[in-house]
Formats: structure tokens, C-alpha cells, sequence
């Protein structure tokens, strides 16, 4: 994002709160959702600003968790020039070199929604994505901003992973990841993989965090991040090194 454009005061923003439903992540919990006005579209400025305060981008919404006694999701991220990567995750990237990564803008392309649909369908059938659609595709995952881009996977020339992320002036933002559904391609990793580009690809353009969402310490389905160290968790409005897990 240009560091030129315009910013406007948090305070001057406005927000509003969902009304409470099932939570995604904590079975037997209801979660409540922060998001800004949807007329106040997630411009640079404001978006690097919300984003340092725990928000997350989904389309066109900027949102984040904002539930009454509990505060379990925590937005984390990774410093990347203090990032070394462990032995698992150094074999994966050699494991992986055959694979081909390109950034593009996040544009509809049907190579994209054929593998997310797939996806969807065999890795989330029980979720709430589920049945996928090519306009539940676009609401998610286009956006026709420079920030917005995908880091498209292919192997012998076959389209078999996206990385949806956003390029904010204090790093990179990982926004959604999916992949090819076959068991063969299990043994790479490919949501990890797609991980360790973006901080080479955050390293490249000089920036200085990864920014990986929310982080649920009793949610098993986010233990992955873990493996990413050091890595920094916002506490109220400050981030601060998780050391303890």
C-alpha cells in the first residue's frame, strides 16, 4: 500500500457489531463480530492502521472478533528477518522446489475457483463455506485493488495451490489458503509451503511481518502457526513475543 494516501483517525470510523452466533472455533460458545461501516471501503491508510489493531480483511469487509467474556482469538504474526526456519520446515521447501509461485491480482479466474470449489468440497464438506459457489468465491476472495493479490502453485505446469493475501505498508497479510485435494500432494505441505513463500516474499519486498490471522490456543485446527518462530501476538494493543503456548 502507498504510504501516501490519506488516513483517517480510527475514531472518526464507523463500526458495527453482529448479533450473536455460533462460534466457528469453540464448540458450545456464541461469537459476536466487530466490522467497519460496509460504506467505508477497506482503503490504505485505514486498512494499515486496523489491520496493527487485530482487523482482518474478508472481501470487502475489514472485521474482527469482539466477543462479550472471552477474548481466545488473538491476532498473531511473524517477524520475518527473525524467522529461521525449523528442520520439518527446511526439508518441506526442498521437498517443494519443483513448485512454481507467481503473484497476480486478485481477479476471477475460473483455473482458481475449479480448485477452491474442489477444495472446498473435500477438505470442508462439514464447514460453513460449504456448498461452494462462484459468487461466494468472488465475495471472499476478488478484489479488484492493487493491495489484494493471490500467489498462484503450480507443479509441471498444473495450477495446484492459492495464497490469497494483502500487501500492507508493515507486511504481508495471509488472507486464505487452498490447494489440491489428492493425496499425493500431502506429503508437501502445501498450506505450510505457502506460508514460508510469503515470508520470502515479504523478506524480498522489505517488509517486515507476516501477518497469519487469528491464533486459538485450545483450537486444534490453528496449532499449525506454532511451528512458525518467533512469532508475536497482539495483547490488547500491543504486540509482544508468545513465548508460552
Amino acid at each position: 500500500m502507498s504510504s501516501s494516501a490519506p488516513r483517517r483517525p480510527v475514531r472518526d470510523l464507523r463500526f458495527f457489531l453482529t448479533v450473536p452466533h455460533d462460534c466457528s472455533y469453540l464448540p458450545g460458545r456464541e461469537a459476536t463480530t466487530l466490522f467497519l461501516d460496509p460504506q467505508e471501503p477497506p482503503q490504505p491508510g485505514v486498512y494499515d492502521s486496523l489491520s496493527l489493531l487485530g482487523f482482518r480483511r474478508s472481501g470487502r469487509h475489514l472485521y474482527r472478533p469482539h466477543c462479550e467474556g472471552c477474548n481466545a482469538c488473538r491476532s498473531v504474526r511473524i517477524p520475518v528477518e527473525a524467522f529461521a526456519p525449523n528442520r520439518t520446515q527446511r526439508k518441506l521447501y526442498r521437498r517443494n522446489a519443483d513448485i512454481h509461485t507467481r503473484p497476480v491480482s486478485a481477479h476471477f479466474d475460473p483455473r482458481h475457483y475449479a480448485l477452491y470449489a474442489d477444495y472446498i468440497a473435500k477438505r470442508h464438506a462439514d464447514g460453513d463455506m460449504y456448498p461452494p459457489s462462484r459468487e461466494q468465491y468472488r465475495t471472499f476472495l476478488t478484489l479488484d485493488e492493487p493491495y489484494a493479490q493471490l500467489l498462484e502453485m503450480t507443479l509441471n505446469g498444473e495450477l495446484v495451490g492459492v495464497a490469497a493475501f494483502d500487501q500492507l505498508e508493515h507486511g504481508l497479510s495471509a488472507i486464505y489458503t487452498f490447494f489440491a485435494a489428492d493425496e499425493a500432494l500431502d506429503k508437501r505441505s502445501l498450506g505450510t509451503f505457502a506460508i514460508l513463500k510469503l515470508i520470502e516474499l515479504a523478506r524480498a519486498k522489505g517488509l517486515p511481518h507476516l501477518y497469519l490471522g487469528y491464533w486459538i490456543k485450545e483450537c486444534r485446527k490453528m496449532r499449525y502457526k506454532q511451528a512458525f518462530s518467533p512469532l508475536e501476538i497482539l495483547d490488547g494493543r500491543q504486540w509482544r513475543p508468545l513465548i508460552t503456548f
